[in-house]
């Protein structure tokens, strides 16, 4: 009970402290997440009630309202008019990206390659939510903006898959190439078949009930048990949060009324908000100063091989799109924003949290080096 009672105290600690952050930035005009990024560096100088923070837990808890409150927004019409430039840098931007990072890591760190692609997957998701918030600010043109963030979505899925696979390679040294090729698709299409059944069902139920409450509360069951019945049979729990975010956030609305919609839209902001927040203060938990100091020397060569693996996936793979394709070819000067727009974020976060102690003290590297790239 008095260990219950300090795990509470601690969010509600960390909660007052996210929304003084969030009142402070308004006045000053630093980004909220880098105010909590400092925030949490701040934390590490205290002693402070530490939390045990598992894979599931962080996965289960701070993923599905992240992914599920984007996904909400995406509309249908945009997202296959752009379909082909995402899924190129959702699926080969990712593995590329992945494997660039990784043999760097492995080359420039102590670090083993299975240990390294562990690194390179986790830190290969994209987290565009400051990119956008600049876009709304500026009157970005809608087709970047669709690109930006349906990249995000689907590079989540395809890190998170590609991420467990490699992460099983190293924990046990067992790897096929045609085992792991056909986990990558089952694993996929299963997430995406979930989400898609999950989210249609949903949606036929909204459009016969008349009451925000209720509504609200099933696109909450939606996200987190889409997610949870997806991993429990062992399939994409984060693809099929998206597939369901898409199509419910596409078809739900129809049957509901302008007060719903409201409520539906701000309760789903509050929720991301929260994640995103707790990700970034937990993250000062976890990592003390000594740890990040000691560490300099990998961080920077981190940020260097993601910063390069960016600019390979995005001008060579659109430069291949061009030579293949008529069409989804992203205009050059999209691209550098493209590339500098790939921030890295709480997908990566919650992922280097999670990481199974079983790593000893490759897991202190790796965590080091994910706050490394995700604060510059």
């Amino acid at each position: 009970m008095e260990s219950f009672l300090q795990t509470e105290t601690l969010i509600i600690e960390l909660l007052l402290i996210a929304s003084l952050v969030a009142i402070v930035v308004q006045r000053i005009r630093l980004p909220y997440t880098v105010a909590l990024i400092l925030v949490g560096l701040a934390l590490t100088l205290q002693d402070v009630v530490r939390v045990e923070l598992t894979e599931e837990l962080i996965l289960a808890l701070f993923l599905p309202p992240l992914l599920f409150e984007a996904a909400f927004h995406i509309e249908f019409r945009n997202l296959r008019e752009n379909l082909l430039p995402i899924l190129v840098m959702a699926i080969p931007g990712v593995i590329l990206s992945t494997f660039i990072v990784g043999g760097i890591i492995s080359v420039g760190t102590s670090l083993a390659l299975p240990v390294a692609l562990v690194f390179g997957a986790l830190i290969a998701a994209t987290d565009p939510v400051a990119v956008i918030a600049i876009f709304r600010t500026i009157g970005a043109p809608k087709k970047l903006a669709t690109i930006v963030e349906g990249e995000s979505l689907f590079n989540d899925g395809t890190a998170v898959v590609l991420f467990n696979i490699i992460l099983g390679v190293a924990l046990t040294g067992h790897f096929s190439l045609a085992e792991g090729l056909w986990d990558f698709v089952r694993v996929s299409a299963g997430g995406l078949a979930i989400g898609l059944g999950l989210g249609w069902v949903t949606a036929q139920i909204i459009a016969k009930v008349d009451d925000y409450l209720i509504e609200t509360t099933l696109t909450t069951v939606l996200a987190f048990g889409s997610f949870l019945i997806a991993e429990e049979i062992h399939v994409s729990g984060v693809l099929a949060v998206v597939a369901a975010g898409i199509l419910n956030g596409n078809i739900g609305p129809k049957g509901m009324s302008p007060s719903t919609k409201i409520v539906l839209f701000n309760f789903w902001e509050y929720l991301a908000f929260l994640a995103n927040s707790l990700i970034f203060l937990f993250i000062g938990l976890e990592i003390e100063l000594a740890t990040l100091f000691a560490n300099i020397g990998p961080i920077i060569i981190a940020v260097i091989a993601v910063l390069l693996a960016r600019v390979i996936s995005v001008y060579g793979l659109n430069w291949l799109v061009g030579r293949f394709f008529s069409i989804g070819k992203i205009p050059f000067d999209w691209q550098h924003v493209l590339t500098w727009g790939g921030l890295r974020g709480a997908v990566s976060l919650a992922l280097a949290l999670g990481l199974p102690t079983a790593l000893g003290s490759d897991r202190d590297l790796i965590l080091a080096m994910a706050f490394g790239v995700v604060f510059m």
